[in-house]
């Protein structure tokens, strides 16, 4: 259904020129109305008496930006280039630096950079602060506009100024932009592991998944040891990449829930049946990066008890934002519902909790490297499940013998993604386990296929 809307502009004067009759007092809501009258008083104001001359369309564009950032922080307008930047991040490429950021007080906070990009090859790491680009100061930006000035034309060079927690001062990052054509899946064999890479969900990552778990199945000859499914740092995409991944390890079952603003507005997905790992052991990793459609995934296979979730508990980005175009160059993105894991419980806020917590011991600042996530962002949507609280509370790197190394330790032995390391050898533990029991009962153990 297609709806005729109003321009900004010309709803703002249809509102001025509203009579305000005893007829149409009774018939709407008269605090809306004295809402509307302080508003357009304002905007009266302005109009008239700020010390520069502001067009009619700047003001606009600030109501609304403001009414928006006023609701949480993923509701947003785009216009022009802001539009053409929302349409090629969903397209899956764009000329940049391949970081995700929020802001955070008037500053620009790193959430995650993604694998293989100018950002991520360079070393910028999630927690830090960028303060300058090319020595221009960006306290105070728009979080839209501090992401264009990121942008720009593959080959073009650009200095990032960094703050890190737990470093003295700040320092510079040189870097080429790159055409960031995001391959969303990719894939390796590591001791007859299959490892699935998913940076991101675009357009096209369940098929790319789906085509990963074919490709290891016939590299080793039918016979992986089973699955590492690798989520980190991937800042999400799109719902129904997210149900599309998810199915390709579910033989049935609810994979994700949205529920809106009323009781009955609630939109199921399911599995089809066909388990394309065949029942084989799954271990998916997650860390503080790992967001949205990330964590529908995660949660999914660890509620069916299908996988075991490893790493860090996860972002929390448990809404759904809708993007209606209102334009040929404008689009408003809302948030308008929240998902849940087939549990029911709410991803918002608290995030995704691993079974078997594994800190990143090979990188060298991940004591004192702060997490950001969707409970530091100013006005994020509250969990309605009260889970997060707990969440909160808990201590990300709890100390376990198991993780005892230093990184010189870990470089020594050759190790340089523990986190990866980990997976591979518990997934190994575990079929090592499988196949004593087989023997002890005769070979009369079922298949889980």
């Amino acid at each position: 259904m297609t709806r005729t809307l109003l321009p900004p502009l010309a709803l703002v004067g249809a509102l001025a020129l509203v009579p305000v009759t005893a007829s149409s007092l009774a018939a709407a809501d008269v605090a809306n109305y004295e809402e509307l009258e302080t508003f357009m008083s304002v905007y009266e104001r302005v109009k008239a008496s700020y010390v520069d001359k502001v067009d009619d369309h700047t003001l606009i564009k600030g109501a609304i930006d403001g009414m928006l950032a006023s609701l949480d922080p993923h509701s947003s307008y785009a216009e022009e280039s802001d539009f053409d930047a929302l349409r090629t991040t969903t397209d899956g490429n764009y000329g940049g630096l391949g970081i995700s950021v929020s802001t955070e007080d008037g500053a620009v906070k790193v959430i995650a950079p993604t694998e293989d990009t100018p950002a991520w090859r360079a070393g910028i790491k999630a927690g830090d602060y960028i303060t300058h680009i090319n020595s221009e100061l960006l306290y105070g930006l728009a979080l839209d506009e501090a992401v264009e000035k990121m942008r720009g034309a593959p080959g073009s060079g650009i200095k990032l100024t960094i703050v890190r927690p737990g470093r003295d001062k700040p320092f510079d990052v040189s870097l080429i932009r790159e055409r960031i054509e995001l391959r969303p899946v990719k894939w390796e064999i590591k001791d007859g592991v299959g490892i699935i890479n998913i940076n991101t969900f675009a357009g096209n990552t369940g098929d790319a998944t789906k085509a990963a778990l074919l490709a290891i199945d016939k590299a080793t000859g039918g016979k992986p040891i089973g699955y590492v499914v690798d989520l980190r740092s991937n800042p999400g995409g799109l719902l129904d990449q997210a149900v599309d991944v998810s199915d390709a390890f579910l033989e049935r079952g609810e994979i994700v829930s949205q529920r809106g603003r009323e009781a009955n507005d609630i939109e199921r997905y399911y599995a089809k049946p066909g388990d394309m790992a065949r029942g084989l052991p799954v271990i998916v990793l997650v860390d503080a990066g790992s967001a949205s459609a990330a964590e529908i995934v995660a949660g999914a296979l660890q509620d069916h008890r299908r996988a075991l979730v490893m790493g860090e508990r996860s972002f929390g980005k448990g809404s759904v934002q809708t993007v209606v175009q209102t334009g040929p160059k404008s689009a408003l993105r809302l948030t308008t519902a929240r998902y849940y894991t087939p549990s029911g419980k709410s991803v918002q806020a608290g995030g995704i909790d691993p079974d078997i917590r594994v800190p990143q011991l090979s990188d060298p600042d991940y004591k004192d490297r702060p997490r950001v996530r969707e409970a530091d962002l100013r006005r994020h949507l509250v969990s309605q499940s009260g889970a997060d609280d707990k969440l909160l509370e808990q201590d990300d790197d709890t100390v376990d013998p198991r993780f005892a190394y230093t990184t010189a330790e870990l470089e020594k032995k050759g190790v340089k993604d523990f986190q990866l390391d980990y997976a591979v050898k518990t997934l190994k533990r575990l079929a090592a386990g499988a196949t004593t029991r087989i023997a002890a009962t005769g070979g009369q153990a079922k298949s889980r296929r």
